[in-house]
C-alpha cells in the first residue's frame, strides 16, 4: 500500500450560516486545488457548527465518520408552525403559546428519550427516484416516506423566554432535529419550529477543535497540512 499523503485525512470546519455543506466542500476544493473532498453529515444552510471535511483518501472513511452520534444546540420558537419545520419554511399556522416553564419543556422533551421511528420531513435531501424530496416539496408534491429508527440520548432545555427555548440534544445519525421541534410544539398544543441549530459534536470530534470557514480558506497550503487529522488517526 502506498504511503499516505499529508492531505489524506480530515479538517474540522465551523460552518457559518448561509452556505450549504456542498458549498463548503467546493470552496475548499477550489481554494487548495484538492481533487477529492467530501463532508460527513449535511448541515442545512441556516445551521452552523461542526462539519467534518474529508480530504484525499480520507474520503474512504466518510461512511464511518457519518455514522457517528451527534450533539446539537439550538432554539425552538413556539407558537409558529412552518411547512419545513424550521425558519426557512412558510408559516402554516400560528397559535398563542400557553404559559410555559423550562421544567415543563423538559418534561415534554423527556418523552422523546430512547428509540423511536421518525418520519423524515418532505423538505429534506432524501432522494425519491433520484430526486431530492425538497425539490418535490417546492412543487407542492408530497410522496410517501419511510420512518427511520433513531435514538435520542438526551434532550434538555436550558432556558426559555417566550416564545423561544434553548436546548441541547444528543442523538444518533439521521435524526431530524427540526422534526423534534415540530413534534414538541404539537405536544405543547401551540405548534413550533426550529429557529436555530448548531452542531457541537460529531463522534469523537468537538466544535472547539474546528476552524471557521473564512479562516480556513485563508490558510496557506502548509498551514492547512498542519491542521489535517491524518487518515490513520481517523481510522483508529
Amino acid at each position: 500500500m502506498r504511503e499516505f499523503d499529508s492531505l489524506d485525512g480530515a479538517n474540522l470546519i465551523d460552518k457559518p450560516v448561509g452556505p450549504t455543506s456542498h458549498d463548503v466542500v467546493d470552496a475548499i476544493r477550489r481554494q487548495f486545488q484538492i481533487k477529492k473532498v467530501g463532508h460527513c453529515g449535511t448541515l442545512d444552510p441556516n445551521a452552523t457548527g461542526l462539519l467534518i471535511i474529508v480530504l484525499g483518501r480520507g474520503t474512504k472513511l466518510s461512511e464511518r465518520l457519518m455514522s457517528s452520534d451527534k450533539v446539537y444546540e439550538g432554539t425552538v420558537k413556539f407558537g409558529e408552525t412552518t411547512d419545513s419545520f424550521d425558519a426557512d419554511g412558510e408559516l402554516v399556522a400560528s397559535l398563542p403559546v400557553p404559559p410555559t416553564t423550562v421544567k415543563q419543556l423538559n418534561e415534554l422533551a423527556a418523552t422523546f428519550i430512547g428509540d423511536q421511528m421518525q418520519m423524515p420531513p418532505m423538505v429534506s435531501a432524501i432522494k425519491k427516484n433520484g430526486v431530492p424530496l425538497y425539490k418535490l416539496a417546492r412543487k407542492g408534491i408530497e410522496v410517501e416516506r419511510r420512518p427511520r429508527l433513531i435514538h435520542i440520548y438526551s434532550f434538555r432545555f436550558t432556558a426559555y423566554i417566550e416564545p423561544r427555548g434553548h436546548f441541547r440534544v444528543a442523538c444518533t445519525k439521521g435524526t431530524y432535529v427540526r422534526t423534534l421541534a415540530q413534534e414538541l410544539g404539537q405536544k405543547l398544543g401551540c405548534g413550533a419550529h426550529l429557529a436555530t441549530l448548531r452542531r457541537t459534536v460529531s463522534g469523537k470530534f468537538d466544535i472547539a477543535e474546528a476552524i471557521p470557514l473564512d479562516a480556513a480558506l485563508n490558510l496557506s497550503f502548509g498551514e492547512l497540512e498542519k491542521r489535517v487529522i491524518p487518515f490513520l488517526k481517523l481510522a483508529s
